[in-house]
């Protein structure tokens, strides 16, 4: 009888597993057919529910606590490497002689960078999502003062006579300048767009900040993006330089004579149709050389070959007799060692024509590039010691410091931070959205158009045939995982297609990524980027009187004549919280004469003070030009009636809206760092 029951019980359960496998077999290869487009990734749960699970415990369970190295400083007698570890808010003290991590000094969020007093006795570190900057006393290692600054403090230098600290601004485009004395900020001086780097002349008179950001030009006019010079004695704005046909200026260097400063940089080909990727037509990275004496020319040099390119070019140093520079390729790992001597000659012989011409020509750097030198993932940050016979580089998703000997241009050894021996996926994902090897002759990263995990502020012709057509603003990366489909035209139901069979067809004019990276770079783009806290128009949840007008207007449905306005046509409606989106399509009345007719997926408005231009096409240079310019016809929400004070207070509340994970308690900020 219990054998007979044994049986039947036996012969129930396979007759149901069969019922599950095969409908659920098929139902789930239906699934992911639709989720990655395509009909052969494999069936695997955990690519999408584990890797990408948003759960505390999950993620906990499937990620690693990375030190994710990015700038250093050194001290004077050479035997002190201080490095800025941006994933751990912390600045790690690190023996150069045994290769050792000594200490780990707890400082704000997401640190940018870090430098030294002239006798090494004072470090000072900008925290780029916490307004400020710590000073650390290096003797007992403890946080003396926190120095407060504007939106997003980045590259650091102190003034000639040491008794003021310039901290850039990276979201607030604009410089502090902070007394040492008083610890207060006595100015804030405006620079180029989403400035990073900068760095004092030798002879302490000038001071160059740097530019990430182009100027805002309509769609075909020449990019121009600014060098902000300084003058130290009087801390105001000597001059804003225009470095033409190009961006991504990350940060700067003097030769020690002073007579010249030289910054990286990218010359985007944004006009030009993207399939022209395959003719070298997309992306180049260079330097610009700029006198200090003379006629002042600046000069561009491609650091690419014919069949090769050094993507995201990020730091660059230059040795203490001034014959080598040397500048982080953080897209191909690789670092370019430059003849200053060299790209003398090339300035002296060459004819005004000759140096303009030679900022397009990919055969130059033969001429003045010594040498390329392998590194680990992403080298960002580079330092010199003060002999300037060692290199030290930061390989930030390596969680090494690779050392380099400047002499025989070797790598010599490799400081090991102590971190994760581990890989996880999304880590792995980061590594691939970082590097260029990808995509044609390493042309870009997803970096590249999207630095910081955003977007460049470019709007790039993505037509295939029709040049000028179909022209689109390049969108933000950040906390998009719960706001499918993707693209502004919608065609994208998932990151899978997006950056999968569409990113080879269409973009990298590659084979796809395999489907484990492919796995990896989705689960990095859904559940590793943040937003920074929009600390800048709602920095504690707490609307002002302003921003508290415009969310009435935002929620309402009545308009100023007492007339109801179309439920279609309400901000909320299409852009309610918690996301802002309602993940639907929409016509808006934004089609220009060079686009075809579309429908647009709606975007989601999360620091979107901080995604300028605006539209699809990047038309509008301001969050006021969407409804002062291009929504005279009311379709794209009932505005029209709004009066001048009005419009004001909407456009409050709309910079005010910040990333849900900052108000429903799954991430908030505190003392320093993220709280989990």
């Amino acid at each position: 009888m219990k054998k007979a029951r044994l049986l039947i019980i036996i012969g129930v359960i396979f007759v149901l597993g069969l019922i599950v496998f095969f409908p659920g077999r098929k139902a789930a290869r239906t699934h992911v057919n639709y989720i990655t487009a395509v009909d052969d990734h494999p069936l695997s749960c955990t690519s999408c529910h584990v890797y990408t699970s948003e759960n505390k415990w999950v993620s906990k369970m499937v990620n690693e606590d990375y030190y994710s190295p990015f700038n250093m400083a050194v001290s004077n007698d050479g035997s002190r490497l201080y490095v800025v570890a941006q994933d751990m808010d912390e600045l790690m003290v690190v023996d150069t002689k045994n290769y050792k991590v000594l200490n780990h000094i707890n400082v704000g969020i997401h640190p940018h960078s870090v430098i030294l007093s002239k006798a090494s006795k004072i470090a000072y570190v900008s925290n780029q999502w916490s307004d400020n900057v710590s000073v650390i006393d290096l003797v007992s290692s403890k946080i003396i003062d926190t120095l407060k600054t504007g939106n997003g403090p980045a590259g650091l230098a102190l003034s000639s006579n040491e008794q003021f600290l310039y901290a850039v601004n990276v979201f607030g485009s604009d410089l502090s300048v902070i007394n040492l004395s008083t610890k207060e900020e006595i100015k804030r001086l405006t620079t180029g767009s989403n400035p990073t780097g900068t760095a004092l002349s030798p002879d302490g008179k000038v001071l160059y900040v740097t530019s990430r950001r182009a100027n805002m030009a309509p769609y075909g006019e020449p990019l121009i993006s600014d060098l902000t010079i300084i003058n130290d004695s009087t801390k105001t704005v000597a001059k804003y330089l225009g470095i033409e046909s190009a961006y991504m200026m990350e940060n700067i260097a003097f030769t020690p004579s002073g007579d010249l400063a030289i910054t990286a940089l990218i010359r985007p080909k944004n006009l030009i149709t993207s399939i022209q990727v395959e003719r070298g037509w997309m992306m180049n990275h260079g330097i610009a050389i700029i006198e200090q004496e003379g006629e002042g020319r600046v000069v561009q040099l491609l650091l690419d070959e014919p069949n090769a390119y050094y993507s995201d070019p990020f730091d660059i140093v230059i040795t203490p007799d001034g014959k080598k520079a040397f500048v982080s390729s953080s897209g191909t790992d690789y670092i370019s060692v430059i003849s200053i001597d060299s790209v003398r000659t090339i300035m002296a012989e060459s004819s005004p024509k000759m140096l303009k011409s030679f900022s397009n020509n990919l055969g130059i750097s033969s001429r003045f590039v010594l040498k390329r030198i392998s590194t680990g993932s992403n080298p960002k940050g580079l330092t010199l010691s003060p002999d300037g016979k060692r290199l030290y580089v930061a390989e930030q998703l390596e969680d090494k410091i690779a050392v380099i000997n400047t002499e025989s241009l070797e790598t010599i050894g490799s400081i090991d931070l102590d971190g994760p021996q581990r890989i996880t996926v999304a880590r792995q994902g980061r590594r691939l959205f970082n590097n260029a090897g990808h995509t044609f002759q390493n042309q870009y990263a997803c970096y590249t158009c999207h630095p910081d995990n955003h977007e460049d502020g470019l709007v790039y012709n993505m037509e295939g045939k029709n040049m000028g057509r179909n022209v689109t603003n390049t969108q933000s990366l950040r906390e998009i995982g719960g706001t499918a489909p993707f693209k502004w035209n919608g065609k994208n139901q998932s990151v899978y297609k997006q950056d999968g069979m569409r990113f080879s067809a269409i973009l990298t004019r590659t084979e796809p990524f395999n489907y484990d990276d492919l796995d990896a770079l989705v689960a990095y783009i859904t559940t590793g980027i943040k937003h920074p806290p929009n600390l800048m128009y709602n920095p504690d949840g707490k609307l002002t009187e302003s921003q508290k007008r415009g969310k009435e207007i935002y929620d309402r449905s009545v308009d100023n004549f007492g007339m109801d306005i179309p439920e279609n046509n309400r901000c909320i409606t299409c852009h309610p919280p918690p996301l802002y989106t309602d993940l639907q399509m929409s016509d808006v009345s934004t089609l220009s004469d060079t686009d075809d007719p579309i429908l647009f997926d709606t975007p989601h408005l999360h620091n979107i003070f901080s995604s300028a231009p605006y539209l699809h096409d990047g038309r509008a240079e301001t969050l006021e030009e969407i409804w002062t310019v291009y929504g005279e016809d009311d379709k794209h929400g009932h505005v029209n009636d709004l009066t001048k004070m009005q419009l004001n207070d909407l456009i409050d509340y709309l910079k005010s809206l910040r990333s849900p994970v900052y108000d429903d308690g799954k991430l908030e900020v505190q003392q320093g760092s993220f709280i989990k």
